[in-house]
C-alpha cells in the first residue's frame, strides 16, 4: 500500500528531462530531512559512490541501472508521508507560489459532482 503512494512520484505531462529533475530534487530534499533514517540515506550516497568508483561484478551490470534501482529503492523505502510532503512541495504547494500543501484547501466545483446510483447485477 505504501508503495503505491510513492509510485507516482513524478507530476504528470513532464518530459524525461523534467522528471529526471524533479526525482533529484525530491532525493536531495529527503537526504536532507531528518525524519528520514540515516542508514537509508547511504543508499542514494552509495549509488554515487559507485558510479564515481565502480566495481567489477560478474555479469552485466549497467552503472546507470545500479545509481537508478539505489535511487527508486532510497524513494520507496522513506516513510510515505515524507516523501508525500516534498512531492507536494515540489508540484508547488511551496515554491510554486501557492500556499504550503497543511494550509491548501480543496475546492470542488459543482459541475464536477455526478449524481449516480449504485445496482448490483
Amino acid at each position: 500500500m505504501a508503495a503505491d503512494k510513492n509510485r507516482n512520484v513524478l507530476r504528470a505531462g513532464g518530459g524525461f528531462f523534467d522528471d529526471l529533475l524533479m526525482y533529484m530534487k525530491l532525493i536531495v530534499r529527503l537526504v536532507a530531512d531528518k525524519r528520514v533514517h540515516p542508514l537509508l540515506k547511504l543508499l542514494p550516497i552509495g549509488s554515487l559512490l559507485y558510479l564515481i568508483f565502480p566495481l567489477d561484478v560478474p555479469g552485466p551490470l549497467d552503472d546507470a541501472a545500479v545509481v537508478g534501482m539505489g535511487m527508486m529503492l532510497f524513494i520507496e523505502l522513506c516513510p510515505p508521508e515524507v516523501v508525500n510532503e516534498h512531492k507536494l512541495a515540489l508540484q508547488g504547494g511551496l515554491f510554486g507560489g501557492g500556499q504550503p500543501a497543511a494550509d491548501r484547501e480543496q475546492k470542488i466545483d459543482e459541475a464536477d459532482i455526478i449524481e449516480a446510483e449504485y445496482r448490483e447485477d
